[in-house]
């Protein structure tokens, strides 16, 4: 699927435009210059400038690039059934997360994509099992993130 660049270029634009009108009610430091808007507000410029420059190529080839252009994927059951579990599965993880754990709701939703892209179910439940531990000790041990225990909390290290 490819998206004019006129698109992308608008999508920066609002969001630099956002962050701009965002931060002008940051306070101001007494004795300062500069303060806790400034490099947000220098962000939000560039965000500007680089979607103006999207939305004007864009606007430009719009006659030799379409809009919207889907690619031959979207023909595929497979990858159309990839697509629907993937957004599927992060509204899974919000709905089930705290009652079941991250590290079951990671094994299961990891399982059953490595299944859509057909890799051996022995194969996927360990790499499931193993990159959730992964993550979980890099996002709950060394980052601090509070992931949610669920039903394993009695065995929580």
């Amino acid at each position: 699927m490819k998206l004019n660049d006129a698109v992308f270029g608008l999508l920066l634009l609002i969001l630099g435009s956002a962050v701009l009108f965002i931060v002008q009610d940051y306070p101001t430091i007494p004795g300062q210059q500069v303060g806790p808007a400034l490099f947000p507000g220098l962000i939000a410029v560039g965000l500007c400038i680089g979607g103006f420059i999207l939305l004007v190529r864009g606007w430009r080839a719009r006659a030799a690039v379409p809009w919207l252009e889907m690619g031959d994927w979207i023909r595929s059951p497979r990858h159309g059934l990839a697509l629907v579990l993937l957004i599927g599965s992060v509204l899974f993880y919000i709905m089930v997360s705290q009652q079941l754990g991250f590290l079951l709701t990671a094994v299961l939703i990891l399982t059953a994509l490595f299944q859509v892209l057909q890799v051996p179910l022995a194969r996927s439940i360990l790499i499931a099992v193993l990159a959730a531990l992964v993550i979980h000790f890099a996002f709950y041990k060394l980052m601090r993130v509070p992931l949610p225990w669920g039903v394993l909390l009695p065995y929580a290290w």
